[in-house]
């Protein structure tokens, strides 16, 4: 049986509620490590890639470019074994 870590929109400055989706790293399916780079987000002032929270098989969720999404966002689910 699998379980699934959700991949959530992380807090990237004390001032950042939202975040812009920038783009995936990984494609959706593919197999990830622990810490790996997964997708990346933009503030007005910098831009950050977010790492994987577990190994699995990474499955991105309903997220388009260019838009904002709010900290704590789910943009989508790692399979875990």
């Amino acid at each position: 049986m699998s379980n699934t870590v959700p991949v959530v929109v992380p807090k990237v400055s004390m001032a950042a509620i939202e975040v812009t989706f920038a783009g995936w790293l990984v494609a959706d399916g593919a197999e990830v490590k622990v810490q790996q780079p997964i997708y990346t987000v933009a503030t007005d002032k910098v831009e950050t890639d977010v790492e994987s929270p577990a190994a699995g098989i990474l499955w991105h969720g309903n997220v388009e470019l260019d838009v904002e999404y709010p900290v704590g966002y789910q943009v989508g689910v790692i399979e875990v074994a």
